[in-house]
């Protein structure tokens, strides 16, 4: 009876015989201290390698397991797991340190999360939905802050990426809405029951934006070995040379102005070969349709966020206000309302100014058609008496926002680079959507990855063509 116990005991996983032959019901000084160590912490490493040792082939040096097993030596010992608790063969110890380094850090990150970047525990902090927008704002900025050229990311920066970013993204597997759906049970019924299905915007556009961040990846790995190379713009004279290669550095006027710390792109005397050039061309009209892609995602998810009341409440009290006199009288009094025609006659000479006319439009748009919704709110007899009296009902205010919001969209097709206007910071600010900041905050850094990229390659090729034409 005690034999058979004993046995069973011996049987349950986890469970490790004594190492030498000795008799079940000795209780030998080694045996008691060998137990007293696996019931420690230590245990569970001891009892995962024990578990996963039927895997791998047996051993029958006992000579090689110490009477007394320190934490170092079942450290040592242990396989390596990986986040699934699968094993791999190919320990290294130092891999242990580098995977509690990378634990630690993203505790810190999502501790900076939960407290809404309010260090102090008080409760002041942004909400998740802004601290989230801000840690993939801040992992743009501390990955490609610093990438300046056009070549591979460093590895570690392209690990930091990822990883990162795949535990910022991770939020988005738990953000789900309820459908119907049917369930057959055993005895044939059928009901229709709520099942949890990812969420629309998140199941379209995620997916897509993961595309667009591989596709920006690979066209950098795409310049590993290039024909032109970068003279730093501090270190820079009248000659720039390299081995074998000499050439006068040539910058674009706007390059010289407005991108002056930016690192100078040189090529060859005899310029790029025309292989190099359909290279460079084919990456930069990718990375064009990246940026539109991303582009396209951004607005469609800033145009479903709410606008916040403390943007309303700031409006001014008409639209005549905002746009100003000019831009007023060519919209209520033109009959073949151009907004081109209007662009070109306003003369905007930067972007900034665009930017400020966006906003002023804007503006307008939503105090127009404040108003226009006021006007219709109308009691049963006023309905009933401008339906007999065969008012027209096309309200003025209605068709001064619809001329404003054309004019907005071609002001934003002639400056597709333009900033974001006041609405769209307000309505990152206030946003309190989980799902919406993460959506908003990828594609917008992807959407300035695909930028710079295009603005790099171009800047090569300006040098190319500016050497060729200097060339007898």
């Amino acid at each position: 009876m005690d034999s058979s116990s004993t046995s069973d005991e011996n049987s349950q996983p986890g469970y490790q015989s004594s190492l030498s032959s000795t008799d079940q019901t000795d209780h030998s000084p080694t045996r008691t201290t060998l137990y007293s160590v696996l019931s420690t912490d230590s245990f569970a490493y001891y009892r995962t390698n024990s578990e996963i040792s039927c895997f791998s082939e047996l051993t029958t040096e006992e000579s090689s397991y110490p009477e007394t097993p320190s934490l170092a030596w079942l450290l040592t010992k242990s396989p390596k797991l990986d986040r699934r608790g699968l094993a791999h063969a190919d320990y290294d110890p130092v891999d242990l340190v580098d995977k509690t380094v990378e634990l630690e850090t993203m505790k810190e990150r999502f501790s900076k999360l939960l407290l809404g970047e309010d260090m102090s525990g008080s409760g002041k902090g942004v909400c998740t939905a802004v601290a989230i927008s801000n840690a993939m704002t801040n992992l743009y900025a501390s990955v490609f802050g610093n990438h300046l050229r056009l070549e591979p990311l460093h590895p570690e920066k392209k690990l930091m990426w990822r990883r990162e970013m795949n535990c910022l993204l991770s939020v988005c597997d738990y953000i789900v809405e309820l459908v119907p759906k049917s369930k057959d049970l055993h005895d044939g019924t059928t009901l229709e029951v709520m099942a949890g299905m990812p969420r629309s915007d998140i199941y379209i556009n995620l997916p897509a934006l993961r595309k667009l961040d591989a596709m920006l990846l690979e066209i950098l790995e795409g310049f590993q070995e290039t024909e032109f190379w970068y003279a730093e713009q501090g270190s820079m004279s009248g000659n720039s040379s390299r081995p074998g290669s000499f050439r006068r550095i040539v910058q674009p006027l706007q390059r010289q102005e407005e991108k002056w710390w930016l690192p100078v792109p040189c090529v060859p005397s005899g310029g790029l070969s025309e292989k190099s050039r359909k290279h460079l061309r084919h990456k930069r009209d990718c990375a064009k349709q990246i940026q539109k892609a991303a582009m396209a995602i951004n607005g469609s998810v800033l145009a479903e966020m709410e606008i916040p009341n403390t943007y309303l409440a700031s409006l001014p009290k008409s639209g005549k206000a905002s746009v100003g006199e000019t831009i007023y009288r060519y919209i209520n009094t033109a009959d073949k309302f151009s907004p081109n025609h209007l662009l070109d006659h306003l003369n905007i000479s930067s972007e900034l100014e665009a930017l400020e006319l966006a906003d002023k439009v804007e503006a307008s748009i939503y105090t127009w058609r404040r108003k226009a919704c006021a006007s219709q709110s109308k009691s049963s007899w006023e309905l009933v008496r401008d339906f007999m009296s065969e008012v027209d009902q096309t309200d003025k205010n209605q068709v001064l926002a619809e001329r404003a919001e054309v004019l907005l969209y071609c002001l934003k097709q002639r400056y597709p680079e333009l900033s974001q206007t006041s609405l769209d910071t307000s309505k990152i600010q206030y946003n309190r959507d989980v799902g919406q900041a993460i959506l908003e905050s990828y594609s917008r850094v992807l959407e300035g990855l695909a930028f710079n990229t295009v603005a790099w390659i171009e800047d090569v090729l300006f040098v190319d063509k500016s050497t060729k034409a200097q060339d007898p």
